[in-house]
Parts: structure tokens; sequence; C-alpha cells
């Protein structure tokens, strides 16, 4: 008789159905495992066998074969092990052969039949509930779990004797209750920072918008400082947004002790930074930083060190919102629709915007533009703000804390963002959110600006020969600067604004 158990296999945060099928039949004593499995999952013999010594349970002296179907899908990671403990604890009588009916099951074995937690809890909860079945999880995944559904039965246990005993009925485990991670208080304010005014203007419009940022500037001046209080302005997560971030971090097993955050995210990774550690991918293609900061902040410090075919490869996620990885085997789509915010120096020794430096390498302009020119063309065509961060003087410094800090700041922002979504959902594109994720189809109704607004930006685009793509994104940014006023038209003077973030781009490009 072959005893089946439900569990699943990850193809990026989707949860496919995977039947453990585990057969105990006459023969010479053997364990195998097939199906495609990975190291990790040829492992879980040991661990099996080794688990239900513990719990009191010995394997009988039979041939035990463990099929993983559809045998044609890599199975990858530990969390087939609770699955075929449960098959073989059902085959020899252990606990009732029809108790795993109607059950997803996934968790990784300890040899003291301890079950400890897994990653992708989330979506295998989500893809069990969509079947009509019930999870068996470890404890400490319980909580992740409950988000899925609270209508699902879940079974959340420490250890197979806990199992065994829910079957029996000798120990009920109650349903976990879905939990949120405690906010923390943020020491992280915009009044820390003394001058910068047009900084933090700049700031604001890419929290209102969802808008990418470049920030040029001497060493010192803030660029980093201005970067780590965005987060502070942003407004928490939607529940829609809740639950795509969450995915992504469940399977990156990101996800602490079964509590949820709807704080945004804000990932900084170095610039020795690999493209797999960026974009994503490796053995079991995991997500990488651009999707882990879904619906948060990317922050690249340093920018034209990372390598350029890293910083190239952000330019079709910045585009559509999506990153594909691809495999000889398999092809994996995780969702990156992320804020951009990057800093750089504007030369090599940084000191290129200070009054009177001439640079021992050659011309001031033409050092900078060098440096600068390790920045494609095309990621740039696709930053919606550039500005210069000049360096902060001592008269700015022993000046008073300004009135204004993040508290005003994000009131702003989550007023603007709250026009935003009202607008796209009047349209019939409630997936859309911000101005920045806006498809150019629909600029012409809601970013019409006026005839003379028109006429600055017929002249703007012909000067500073703006492509397509930049011609949209000026519009977006003067969308969110209108909906910053609360204005239901786009003036003249949100759209002279909206310019100005680009002449700085046009003027290295000319530079260079």
């Amino acid at each position: 008789m072959v005893q089946h158990v439900s569990t699943v296999a990850f193809e990026g945060i989707e949860a496919r159905a995977v039947d453990v099928q585990v057969q105990v039949a006459p023969g010479l004593p053997a364990f195998n495992i097939v199906g495609l499995p990975d190291k990790a999952v040829s492992e879980a013999r040991e661990r099996v066998r080794a688990a239900l010594i513990a719990s009191g349970l010995a394997l009988p002296a039979r041939r035990i074969t463990v099929n993983l179907a559809p045998a044609d899908l890599p199975k990858e990671g530990s969390h087939y092990d609770l699955p075929i403990a449960l098959g073989l604890m059902a085959a020899i009588g252990a606990i009732p052969p029809d108790a795993l009916s109607g059950f997803t099951v996934l968790g990784e074995l300890g040899l003291d039949g301890s079950i400890a937690p897994v990653a992708g809890v989330l979506p295998a909860a989500i893809g069990a509930n969509a079947r009509d079945e019930g999870l068996i999880c470890p404890a400490p995944c319980g909580a992740e779990a409950a988000w899925a559904s609270p209508d699902s039965q879940i079974v959340a246990a420490a250890s197979l004797i806990q199992i065994a005993n829910h079957f029996k009925g000798t120990q009920v485990l109650s349903r976990p209750e879905p939990k949120m991670a405690a906010a923390a208080a943020s020491t992280l304010d915009l009044r820390d920072i003394k001058g910068q005014e047009s900084a933090k203007r700049a700031l604001e419009i890419a929290a209102a918008g969802g808008h990418h940022l470049l920030m040029i500037g001497s060493p010192g001046a803030g660029k980093s400082m201005l970067a780590a209080r965005l987060p502070s302005i942003l407004p928490p997560l939607s529940p829609s947004e809740l639950l795509d971030v969450s995915m992504i971090a469940s399977v990156a097993g990101e996800i602490e002790g079964g509590a949820l955050t709807s704080r945004r995210s804000f990932r900084a990774p170095h610039h020795s930074a690999s493209m797999a550690a960026l974009t994503g991918g490796g053995l079991r293609a995991r997500p990488g930083e651009i999707s882990l900061a879904h619906h948060g902040v990317l922050f690249l410090d340093e920018l034209p060190e990372f390598d350029p075919r890293v910083l190239d490869s952000l330019r079709q996620p910045l585009e559509n919102g999506e990153v594909a990885v691809a495999r000889a085997n398999h092809r994996v789509t995780y969702p990156a629709r992320f804020m951009l915010v990057a800093a750089m120096n504007p030369c090599r020794c940084g000191r290129a915007y200070e009054p009177g430096y001439a640079c021992r390498r050659n011309r001031v302009e033409r050092c900078s533009a060098d440096y600068q020119s390790r920045i494609s063309g095309p990621l740039l065509d696709r930053i919606d703000l550039r500005i210069e961060v000049p360096a902060v003087t001592a008269a700015d410094l022993i000046l008073p804390p300004p009135a204004e800090g993040s508290a005003e700041v994000a009131a702003r922002v989550a007023a603007a963002r709250n026009i935003q979504a009202a607008r796209y959902a009047a349209i019939g594109l409630p997936q859309i959110r911000t101005n920045a994720e806006a498809p150019a189809a629909v600029l012409d109704d809601i970013a019409q600006p006026d005839s003379q607004s028109l006429t600055l930006l017929r002249d703007a685009a012909e000067t500073m020969r703006l492509s397509a793509r930049g011609y949209h994104r000026v519009l977006r940014v003067a969308r969110t600067l209108a909906d910053l006023d609360r204005a239901a038209k786009i003036g003249r003077r949100h759209l002279a604004e909206a310019l100005s973030y680009r002449v700085l781009a046009e003027d290295q490009r000319r530079a260079a």
C-alpha cells in the first residue's frame, strides 16, 4: 500500500503541489528517495530515521521507497523532512492512515524529533488554502501561516510526538493566531539634518510619488543621512502590499517568529554585491536585494563603484517592476517594484563641486564627467529626480534643529498617496498605487498640462532632447508635485520644477 502526503515545491513565490508517496514493501532493508531530490532532500532519510527513533518508533526492516511527484520537478530544501516522516508514521500505523488527508505538510526535522522552522510557510499556506487543505507546519511558523485565511485548519507542532498525540486526540493543538511585529521606534528623523532644504524637498517628492532619486554631492554632505531617513516619511504598507512583501520575505527566510511587519523595507547592499545578490539567483534562484526591497527602498551608495553589468541589470526591473531569473531547467519571476535611491560623489576625489578646486588629473569638468560616465545613459534615463547635494557649512551646523521633522513630511506624503490611489481606482486601475507606476497610456488623461505648461514642455523637450521615457517621467513627477499641492491640474510651476530635476543629467551628458 502507498501512503500519500501533500507538500509543496517553490518556484519563486509560487508553491506548487507535490505528492509524497511512501511505500513500505517486502525486500532487503533500504531507504530510497526518488523524484529529482537535491542534496538536502537526499539527506532527509538520515534525519527522518533519527527523529523516528528519538520519538520511540523504529523503521521496519523492509524496503522503503519515497517518491516525490511530479518526478520531473526539481525538489530543493529541508522542508520535505516532515511529510516523509509523517508518511512513514502513517504507513507503519503510528498515526491513523487517513489523518493526513486534506493537509499540506512542511517542516525540517531535528535528530531529537523536534520540528525546526523552514522558509516559505506563508506561500505554502496560501496555496493549501486555495486547494481547500489545511496546513501542518513547525510551531514557530504557525503565526505566519495563520495569515493565509482565518478559516483554514493549521496544526503548528514542535515535535513529531505532538503531531501523533494531536491526531490520536490525547493532545489537541490549538490554532495559532496571526501576529504582527511590534513597530520599533525609529531614532532617525529629518529634523536631524540641518540645511539641505532642496534635498529634503526632493526626498519628499520621491516618497510621495514612488520616484527614483539620484543624489550627487561631496563626501560628508549628508547623502547617506538623507537616504536613511526616507523610510521615516513613507506610509505603512497597505494590506495587499503587506501580503506581497511577506510572501517574498517568507521564501527568503527573513520572517522572524512568524510575525509580519507593515514597515517598508530599506535595503542597502555594499557596492561589491554580485549580480545574483542584487537581482536574485544562485543555486536555488533565491530573491535578490531588489525583490526584498519590493514596495520599499533600495539604497545604492557610491553608485559608480558598482560593477557596470550589475547596475545595467537593474534597467528592466526599474521599467516593469519584476525580475526574471532564468536557469537551464526552470525560470522564476520575482516582483521588484522598488524605489531606487542612489548616492555618489561628483568625481573620484569628491571635491569637484568645491569653489576654486583644481583637479590634478584633468579639468574639473572632464574629471567629473569621466567618473559619472560609469553610469550608463539608459540607467540614468530611468531615474526621475537628479539633484546636487552641496556641502554643509559651519553656519548651517550651528543653527538650531529645523522645526519640521519626519512626522510633518510623512503626513503630506500620505495625503498625496491617498489622492493617487483614489485616482487610479476611479479609472479602473486599483493595482496602481503611485504616479511612478502609472502606465504611459493614462498620462494624457491624468497629467495633461494646461496650454502654457504644454508650450514649456515642448520647448524643454526639444532643448534637453528628452527621450520618450524622459518625457513621460517628467509628466509623472509633475503630477506628483500637483498632488502635493492638492491641485487638480498640472500648472506651469509644477512642470518647471519637474524639468529642473533632469537638467543635472543633461549637463553631465554634454560635459562627457
